[in-house]
This record gives C-alpha cells, sequence and structure tokens, in this order.
C-alpha cells in the first residue's frame, strides 16, 4: 500500500524554520541573526513545498 504523506499546515514550515535557527543562533552565540536565518530557511521552504504541490496538482 502507498502510504499518503500528510500536508504541512500553513505556518509549520516556519515553526519548523525558526527552531533551527534558533538553534544556530545558540550555537553561533547570536540569537538575533539565528532567528532571522529561520525565518528565512522557514519562508523558503514553505515557498518551495507550495510551489512543488501546485505543480503535481497542474498534471
Amino acid at each position: 500500500m502507498a502510504e499518503e504523506k500528510k500536508p504541512l499546515h500553513q505556518g509549520q514550515s516556519l515553526a519548523i524554520g525558526l527552531a533551527i535557527g534558533l538553534g544556530f543562533g545558540v550555537a553561533m552565540d547570536n540569537i538575533p541573526i539565528g532567528l532571522c536565518i529561520g525565518v528565512a530557511l522557514g519562508a523558503a521552504y514553505e515557498g518551495h513545498y507550495k510551489n512543488k504541490n501546485k505543480d503535481k496538482e497542474e498534471k
């Protein structure tokens, strides 16, 4: 049986990006920069994920 992937809810990838960015910020001892990196990563992943799903729906 093929397993269906659960879609990410809006904002969930942003939260994951913030968590990763916060980890980078703590490691670099510069939390504000880490949060900015996390927001950028989360937004990029969410945008990529939405475009990927949109392409599949069009086919």
